[in-house]
């Protein structure tokens, strides 16, 4: 029943949306004795999910191989203890099969204590041995993020301090030779006054695209703690900056939570907590790189009977697909949950998505190829635990073939599908949910039978008229 589901959510009928993330049931990433400590998600070149997080001073990475998860490896030295706990620790990004790994070494108020990254070129199966980071002199560090530029290269935000722990800021250092070296850090943040400095316990987050930087990060403006972002047209090179939530909330000791964000064109997407209303809650922003103008705090959910608390919020883009995921507490139950449209441009749907309950403490999300992948901190078990899921991709409409010019039955099949069109076939590629190519050919007729002889769920592109169309294909017993 559950393949004809699917089925009927890709054809458009009324059962489900085709906005919806069609979910896989759970699984445990690794062992408990491996850890569980704030998990960080993204995947390699064709899909595979990568995984890393915090476990008794340890930087912790598995990777799915195809059947299952890998044995969890320890990325530090032995010798490097990691700084790390539910709320913060090492955080990753990839460029295809390039993946950059960054910790703070223990302990961290000792100006010996640096930041350092490692790296992989073959989707996580080596890494190379780290490389520091912080070039600041007797300068305190900590809080690293990561992402990449369009080239590969690693761009890295940390929190920068003063030898006595004070004047917290955020800077930007980046990475000529994939991670090699790096340059001098640059300052990223203290835009919303002169005298304003960070939350000092807060991680931030940082995201790139094309020539833009965006860092962001909780602001501390005499106890007023909302979020802020640096923003950098030139690649990182200088910055400057304003409020994406301007919500004025007044605290007097640090939250320990800080924004997450995606740049989907002009647009940079962010997500963050703040209290300002009594309790703590989840929003989003949109700011436009180009206007230097941002809509401030929209929430990602509206009135929830019994909701006590939302916290750690994170968001993925792919395309114009787009995921927010965070922890809330409804009821007295921790949820992990999810907010998701295919296509950002039409906005998002007011519908949330459960993913789990029962001693969620966060969770992070990411998303690629039409699959969706969360994972999160379970403290009943004391694992992590990971659900996948798939959705229908949205591709520009002028260069998509329309149902009427396209068949491809019968789907589900046991065994074969043919794929006949009103046009020449060109090209016919079929993938696994990661991304794995299992078939591919260049007719160039309107009536091609493939046989498939494994269940699963597939993907099929058809190029037809220089135009392209996208189908799940369904394989049963």
């Amino acid at each position: 029943m559950k393949n004809y589901l699917l089925l009927f959510c890709l054809f458009g009928f009324s059962i489900c949306s085709p906005a919806q993330i069609i979910f896989n049931p759970g699984k445990t990433v690794a062992p408990s004795s491996s850890g569980n400590e704030h998990p960080r998600i993204i995947t390699d070149r064709i899909g595979n999910p990568l995984i890393i997080w915090h476990h008794a001073s340890r930087c912790m990475f598995t990777r799915w191989n195809g059947t299952a998860f890998t044995a969890p490896v320890m990325l530090n030295p032995m010798n490097m203890m990691v700084a790390g706990a539910d709320w913060m620790g090492p955080d990753v990004a990839a460029h295809g099969d390039t993946v950059y790994v960054v910790f703070k070494r223990m302990p961290e108020a000792a100006d010996t204590s640096h930041i350092y990254c490692t790296r992989s070129v073959n989707g996580g199966v080596t890494f190379s041995p780290p490389v520091r980071v912080d070039n600041i002199a007797d300068s305190i560090s900590r809080f690293p993020t990561v992402t990449t530029d369009d080239a590969g290269n690693p761009i890295i935000g940390f929190m920068k301090f003063d030898p006595d722990f004070a004047n917290a800021r955020w800077v930007v250092t980046r990475s000529p030779d994939m991670g090699a070296t790096f340059s001098q850090d640059v300052k990223a943040s203290g835009w919303s006054s002169q005298d304003a400095t960070v939350c000092d316990c807060c991680p931030g987050g940082i995201t790139a695209k094309e020539n833009s930087v965006a860092m962001m990060y909780r602001d501390n403006n005499s106890n007023i703690r909302d979020s802020w972002a640096g923003i950098s047209t030139d690649n990182g090179t200088t910055f400057s900056g304003l409020g994406i939530d301007q919500q004025n909330w007044m605290l007097m000791a640090c939250p320990s939570t800080g924004p997450d964000g995606v740049i989907v064109g002009d647009t940079l997407y962010a997500t963050f907590m703040n209290g300002a209303g009594g309790s703590s809650r989840v929003f989003y922003s949109k700011t436009s790189i180009s206007s230097m103008s941002s809509s401030g705090a929209i929430p990602l959910t509206g009135n929830i009977s019994g909701l006590s608390q939302q916290n750690y919020p994170r968001v993925a883009t792919d395309g114009r697909a787009l995921a927010f995921a965070w922890k809330q507490i409804v009821n007295g139950i921790e949820q992990s949950v999810v907010r998701f449209t295919n296509d950002i441009t039409q906005g998002l749907p007011v519908s949330t998505q459960l993913v789990d309950q029962n001693d969620v403490t966060n969770c992070d999300v990411t998303i690629r190829n039409g699959m969706a992948y969360v994972v999160w901190q379970d403290d009943n078990s004391n694992t992590l635990k990971f659900r996948s899921g798939s959705f229908t991709p949205v591709t520009a409409v002028a260069n998509e073939v329309s149902a009427k010019e396209v068949s491809v039955y019968p789907n589900p099949t046991t065994s074969h599908v043919v794929v006949e069109t009103t046009l020449p076939l060109e090209h016919i590629l079929i993938t696994d949910v990661i991304g794995q190519r299992i078939y591919e050919d260049a007719p160039n007729q309107t009536f091609v039978s493939v046989s498939l002889e494994n269940p699963g769920v597939y993907f099929i592109s058809i190029t037809s008229g220089q135009k392209i169309r996208t189908t799940k294909l369904i394989v049963t017993f």
